[in-house]
């Protein structure tokens, strides 16, 4: 949450809001911990290095299928591939706030 609002963690504990040399250390340390995450699966190295004290195993996959995902994909595939589809981005909208069914 402090990360999100740029607060420092004192600040979310009841604090006055001012950045004690605690809170920038943990601040530097929450950054730190979050470079080493993979973007993609949100894991890290030394968990799968057993020597590192991970463990090869430990994770296993998962499927899930997201209906909004699956509608972002389909509406994809009517995105010009040449330069007229550049910078497209398709986004969800609940259908009571679309243009075209209000």
């Amino acid at each position: 949450m402090c990360d999100r609002y740029g607060i420092p963690h004192s600040q979310l504990l009841g604090g006055d809001g001012r950045w004690t040399a605690l809170d920038r250390a943990k601040a530097l340390t929450w950054a730190e911990w979050q470079r080493a995450m993979c973007p993609e699966c949100h894991t890290r190295l030394e968990e799968w290095d057993q020597g590192r004290g991970g463990d090869p195993h430990a994770y296993v996959t998962d499927t899930l299928r997201c209906p909004g995902c699956e509608l972002i994909e389909q509406e994809r595939d009517h995105v010009p591939t040449d330069r007229s589809g550049y910078g497209v981005k398709i986004q969800l909208l609940p259908r009571h706030q679309h243009r075209d069914h209000t």
